[in-house]
Order: C-alpha cells, then structure tokens, then sequence
C-alpha cells in the first residue's frame, strides 16, 4: 500500500508539472514609456499649488519688482496649515512659489537683498522655505518649489550674470531643504521691470538665455530623483491652459523638438502626440480663485466644489495630474471658503467613487489575451493591482472586455487604467451596456492612459462591454472601475 501511495503521490506532482501554465515573454514595451518616478508622480492624482510673496500684500498678480520688503509682514503665518488643509482634501505634494516673478525670495538668500531676511516676518529671521519644506515633512507630503527664471527685481537680468545668480538660488533650494520632489520651471520670459533701478523694458531670446539643458543638468545633479516641471518637461509639462483641463484626447508623449520653454504650441501641449519621443507627464494647474495670489475682493469667487469636481474629470479623468493652487491670505493663512470648498469637493469625490460594483463579485471575459497565459488574462482588470493587467493576445490590435455585474445595478461611471509602463497605446474605446439582448451604446472616446474617468446618464444593467483600439501593438488595461 506504502509503495502504491508514494507512486500516486509521483504521478500528481508529475501532473501538476505538466499542467501549469509556463512562464511567457510580457508584451513588448512601446519605444516611448514613463519611468517608475513618473508613473508614481502621476498616481498622486492631485497636488497643490501655494502662491505667497508680497504680491499677497500690494494686491496684484505680477509684482514689480521694486516693492520694499517691509511690506511683506504675515501676521499668522502657519504653514502647518497649509500643509494640514491639502493633506485633509486629498493632496499628496505641496509646491510653494519660493522665488515670484518680483524676485522677492521667501528664504534668506545669500545672493539679494530682496527677501524675507529683510522683511518684518520673525524680525527679519523667518525662513518660509524652511518651514514649508518642515512642515511637509512632518505631515508627510512630499514638497515643491517654484523659482521663477523672470526677475523684475535684479539688475542683471537679461545679461549672462544672471543666469549664474539663477543657478546659485537653485542651489540653496536643491541643497538646504531636504528632498525636493519637484521644480517648477515658469515659461515667463521678461518685460518691464524694476531690474535694479533701471525701470526698463528687458526681452530675452527664450531660446538661447536661459541655457536650460545645463540649468537642467545641475538641478538633476543636486538632486538625481528630483522631477522638473516646464513647458517642455523633461518630466512634467504644462497643459497648455490655467483652467486645469487636459485635451479629450490627451497623449502623455510628445516630440521634444517642438516644445520651448516659454514658447510652445499651447493647443499641441493640450493633445500631445502618440508617436511623440519622450515621456512628459500632463500637470493640470488651476487656481481655486481668479487669481493666483490672494485678493480679498475674490473672498466670494472660490470656484464651487461643482465646479472642482469638472476640473477633476477633465484633469485627473483625462490622463492627467491636477495641480490646485490654493492662495494663503494677508494672515498666512489658508481662507476659510478655499477651506470650505476644498471639503465639500473631497466629499462629493468620496460619494462618487466610494461603492466600487466590481468590488461586490463581477467576472470578466475578453475575446483574447495574451498567449492564452492566465497571467493576462480580463480578471486581471478586476482585482485591484496596478501591476497586474489584461493585454490583448499577440498580433491584435483590438479587444473586447465584457464584466457581468452579477445582477442588475444603476451605475453611470466607469473608470479605466492602461498599463502605461508598457506605453500609452489605445486611441480609440467604446462602452456598451446590457439591455436584455442588446447591446446599447452610452459612451465612446480617444486615449485612456494613466487614468480615463467616463460619465454618462445612469443606466441600470447587469453586464457592461468595453471595446478597444489602440496604435500598433496590443492594447492593455490594468484596472476598470464600476460607480
């Protein structure tokens, strides 16, 4: 009997062996694709925008440059609270405008004058880069900054002094504060100004003054994980727009050689392109006000949490990372209605996408996947890891997912992933919902990326299909969600 068991015992394992799926080869990548940093910058969804300098205390949006340090004197200046509103209404970095356009610096620099370090603030030993950078720090958000390449203040700007003054500033941000997760890079490229004294008009040739590969190169060698916002990137480009919208069709790629800092196409930022050379993701920026800096007069203009939540599916639910810029007052402080309408825009998120239906039981099915190997097959899009995805079989270019909800639900949302480490690949999908038989359309578009977010009238079915073409090589989805 002993004997008979072990070759039983011989005989399944043998089985099994023979019997599980082999490892096979993923789908190739795309030529174009996000690095990790990338795609985890991207998945923050939405980060925030903080606008302070004396601007905040002469009314205006662009300063001068010849405005005297007195002026600036927070009275309750807490950046903890900044820190603590964003946390609290979803964000997960902070970007503090360090160096304005005034070129009035909220940090002591040893290269001007014109900062904190001469101003009212904590008797002139108040170091606001410091306690923002701290306080992210402490609540755990990763931190930004902003540095305007324009200066209305200094009297070398225009001529090549400058630009070594620009590079050691960028050095005392990229070295006294920790961990910088990103630089803000304006395309603002000159024009009137205080510059010294001077009171002159002063234009740049934008492409050439500035010198941005070595500008570039320096800030990567302060801090090689760091990410570099502009209108060209290298790593996160403007959109094209301050109304926080991406383009219905919005590719994360785009052909460097056509973009200039301060100078690029703003319709082909907002579209991107499939066949595009580097990897450039698509930030959002938007003020919560009209303006940028606070203004008292726009204490009743806050954009509503409506209005934000339409911000949010055209920025975040098109491929892209919503920037929110949120302007501390005369006190330091973060407005009560910004406040307001920040928490009733996390709850009108959280009452959208709170019930996944997929959540409850729903299976998938696809007409192919890749190789027939389990490890890409539909279930894939259901089980909630970004790492695991379904992909069309080898040679297709098209595919078609049908989720069966398990019974019949009203749903009006529908949220997809691709699987961008291999590449933004799908230029075309259609949603179809059951209708006894039949098969009934309710929405259709362009590019998914990162992150598409589809709204249609509500509709009560018990299985939705999802169909897809994408450029060349077999589309991939790592996630679909059901509200």
């Amino acid at each position: 009997m002993k004997s008979h068991f072990l070759l039983l015992m011989l005989f399944l394992a043998v089985f099994a062996c023979n019997n599980t799926p082999k490892e096979v080869a993923p789908p190739p990548a795309s030529e174009v694709v996000p690095t990790p940093r990338q795609v985890s910058y991207q998945q923050m969804e939405m980060i925030g925008f903080i606008h302070f300098t004396v601007n905040t205390f002469t009314d205006k949006e662009w300063g001068m440059g010849d405005e005297k340090p007195a002026i600036f004197n927070p009275t309750e200046l807490d950046t903890e609270q900044w820190v603590r509103v964003a946390k609290d209404a979803g964000m997960k970095e902070l970007i503090l405008t360090a160096k304005h356009h005034d070129g009035f610096c909220l940090w002591p620099s040893e290269y001007t004058e014109h900062s904190v370090k001469n101003s009212p603030y904590k008797n002139g030993e108040g170091d606001i880069v410091k306690e923002f950078t701290d306080a992210c720090k402490k609540y755990g958000l990763k931190a930004g900054l902003y540095l305007s390449p324009w200066d209305r203040n200094h009297a070398d700007y225009g001529k090549p002094e400058y630009i070594e003054y620009y590079r050691n500033q960028l050095t005392e941000l990229l070295t006294n504060y920790g961990d910088v997760s990103e630089i803000w890079f304006d395309g603002a490229n000159g024009g009137d100004g205080y510059y010294g004294g001077a009171n002159e008009e002063r234009r740049i040739d934008k492409l050439t003054y500035y010198d941005w590969p070595n500008t570039i190169a320096l800030a990567k060698k302060l801090q090689p994980d760091l990410l570099i916002f502009s209108d060209a990137g290298p790593d996160i480009r403007w959109v094209g727009n301050e109304h926080g919208f991406a383009g219905e069709t919005f590719w994360s790629t785009i052909n460097s050689d056509k973009v200039v800092i301060g100078g690029a196409d703003t319709e082909y930022l907002n579209t991107g392109e499939p066949d595009g050379n580097a990897w450039v993701v698509g930030q959002c920026d938007v003020s919560i006000r009209p303006g940028w800096f606070y203004h008292a007069a726009e204490d009743d203009k806050v954009k509503t949490p409506e209005h934000l939540i339409d911000i949010f599916y055209k920025s975040v639910g098109r491929n892209g990372i919503l920037l929110l810029n949120l302007p501390p007052d005369r006190r330091g402080l973060i407005h009560e209605n910004d406040i307001d309408s920040l928490m009733q825009f996390k709850a009108m998120r959280e009452e959208i996408f709170s019930e996944n239906i997929l959540a409850e039981g729903a299976k998938a099915k696809a007409d192919s996947h890749w190789k027939k190997h389990p490890d890409y097959e539909a279930a894939k899009v259901l089980d909630g890891d970004f790492e695991t995805y379904w992909a069309a079989d080898e040679g297709k270019t098209s595919g078609a997912l049908e989720i069966q909800l398990g019974s019949a639900s009203s749903v009006d949302h529908l949220v997809m992933q691709e699987y961008i480490p291999l590449g933004q690949r799908i230029n075309k999908f259609e949603i179809a919902v059951k209708k006894g038989d039949t098969w009934e359309n309710v929405a259709s578009g362009t590019t998914v990326g990162l992150k598409r977010i589809v709204k249609f009238d509500e509709v009560s079915t018990e299985a939705i299909k999802i169909t897809l073409s994408s450029r060349g090589q077999a589309p991939t989805l790592a996630n679909v969600e059901i509200y």
